[in-house]
């Protein structure tokens, strides 16, 4: 095996991939190392359950694995594509969720009532509702509402990861909200919003 040309930390994540797909096992540690956070991070955001995150994450990761050998560098970042392939695995999650019927009904009281457990417990509580609303979207409106406002990235980013314009970005997160706001609107009460839109707890 010869040696990777530069310092592996100081290797782009593309060339970590390239080194891995040409037989370098210590470049695949190197860029799991460097991108399973962010991959487990977007998973857990998008599904508030961290069994399932591990598993999504770990299903992206795989499927980087197995598409190493056809990489071309320059094409695309590996970061973006993962974001598509974790948006994408979340949502198919999020939707056999739906089907299956697991909501907000079946969140376990707290065992703990002092107020800050209770606080905790409702804020877990709407953030559930929110990624069982996120199923309720069609599937691109879910994905630019979720790596908008829960991962935090800009249009022309989002735009890069859904192959799509940063004006069809902004036209599928301003539809998506609104279409999120309307499911919400029966849920107020079950999530502990008062009328006036502040919190009872």
């Amino acid at each position: 095996m010869s040696p990777l040309p530069q310092p592996p930390d100081a290797m782009p994540d593309a060339a970590l991939l390239v080194a891995y797909a040409n037989g370098d096992p210590e470049a695949a540690r190197l860029l799991a190392a460097r991108v399973l956070p962010r991959v487990l991070g977007q998973a857990t955001r998008m599904l508030q359950d961290r069994a399932e995150a591990e598993d999504v994450a770990q299903e992206a990761m795989l499927r980087l694995w197995r598409i190493a050998p056809d990489w071309r560098q320059g094409e695309a970042q590996v970061t973006t594509w993962l974001f598509r392939v974790v948006a994408n695995l979340c949502t198919d999650r999020l939707r056999r969720r739906k089907r299956t019927g697991v909501g907000l009904d079946q969140i376990a009281e707290p065992v703990d009532q002092t107020p800050g457990a209770a606080a905790g417990l409702q804020t877990a509580a709407r953030l559930r509702a929110l990624s069982d609303a996120l199923a309720e979207l069609p599937e691109r409106q879910a994905q630019a509402v979720a790596l908008r406002h829960l991962e935090g990235l800009s249009n022309p980013e989002i735009a890069v990861i859904m192959d799509i314009s940063p004006r069809a970005v902004e036209s599928l997160t301003a539809r998506g909200k609104r279409a999120l706001a309307a499911i919400l609107a029966g849920r107020r009460d079950a999530l502990g919003y008062d009328d006036d839109g502040s919190t009872d707890g």
